[in-house]
């Protein structure tokens, strides 16, 4: 479809992070009409509330950034809630957009629905092709039935619905409350508060040695709307950086992004998760879309950003 600054657009979690980043590219685009309601004005978990929700508003298109997610420690916590809320979320948005007319549904997805011991770099090919990582399987089979939804209702029903895999993101707006956000962000609030204390070391979850591959959210959104106008395909499509680092040369970054000067020791207790996730993105590339945040410059700004907000409740 072709967009205009006078289309109706709705951005399903607009408050998380990769949200209010597809908020913030809309916005500096002259985007007028863009939709949006917090948690506490719709409860994507009911079925009437999404249904009327939509029969009112009428969005061209959805963007659905919509999800519970979480961290190893909040997905082993809570196997139900991230099944059962992300079912439920995902589910009534894809069915309401469908049925009030929507010509463009971006479903997002994350690269933990590949298999744990899957290739690298992991081709979207490689989808249900071997066992999930077990710390993160309930939020990964949700997002695996919300690729499948939307697959089906294209081939049954012609809704113009596509499906984008991130990888492991970051940026302003993470989520750094320790108990349940990701390792980025994670890493970030210890070393900042580490440095404040003047404390000797900082201790690290696993052994270090997984490699991960890292995105700046800014980045995701951008390739969000490249793709919203430009992709029309059922199959996934990959985005990401197409390199990646280990968790302890992830650890030294933020250290030296941040100037803290102690040593690292690693809790070798605590699980690692899948050894390795490297996105391949030649099939993005192939659709004419490249990054251009790179890590450095991306965690300072994000250190920036969480030191603004660091009184938050939230953080």
């Amino acid at each position: 479809m072709k967009l205009t600054e006078k289309s109706r657009i709705y951005v399903a979690g607009h408050r998380g992070l990769v949200g209010s980043a597809v908020v913030r590219s809309l916005q500096r685009r002259g985007y007028e009409r863009l939709i949006v309601r917090s948690h506490m004005e719709l409860d994507l978990t009911e079925q009437a509330a999404v249904r009327a929700f939509f029969d009112e508003t009428r969005p061209q298109a959805v963007i659905m950034a919509a999800a519970r997610v979480g961290g190893i420690h909040a997905n082993n916590s809570h196997p139900a809630g991230f099944l059962r809320d992300n079912l439920l979320i995902q589910d009534n948005v894809i069915d309401a957009a469908y049925a009030s007319g929507v010509e463009k549904f971006v479903f997002l997805g994350s690269s933990c629905i590949y298999p744990k011991l899957a290739p690298q770099p992991i081709k979207e090919d490689y989808l249900l092709t071997g066992p999930l990582e077990p710390t993160n399987e309930w939020y990964a089979i949700a997002k695996i039935a919300g690729i499948k939804m939307c697959q089906a209702y294209r081939r049954e029903y012609g809704f113009n619905a596509i499906s984008l895999m991130p990888t492991n993101l970051y940026g302003p707006g993470d989520n750094f409350e320790l108990q349940s956000s990701h390792v980025l962000p994670a890493l970030i609030r210890k070393f900042h508060e580490a440095k404040q204390r003047n404390a000797k070391s900082v201790e690290i979850w696993g052994t270090g040695a997984p490699r991960r591959e890292f995105l700046h959210v800014d980045d995701l959104a951008e390739a969000v709307l490249y793709l919203l106008q430009h992709y029309d395909e059922e199959a996934i499509v990959n985005i990401g950086w197409g390199e990646d680092l280990t968790i302890h040369e992830l650890a030294e970054t933020v250290m030296s992004a941040i100037g803290y000067s102690g040593t690292l020791t690693f809790d070798r207790s605590k699980p690692d998760g899948t050894p390795r996730k490297l996105l391949d993105v030649s099939r993005l590339h192939g659709l004419g879309w490249h990054p251009s945040i790179s890590l450095r410059p991306g965690i300072e700004g994000t250190y920036a950003w969480f030191k603004e907000h660091a009184a938050d409740a939230r953080l």
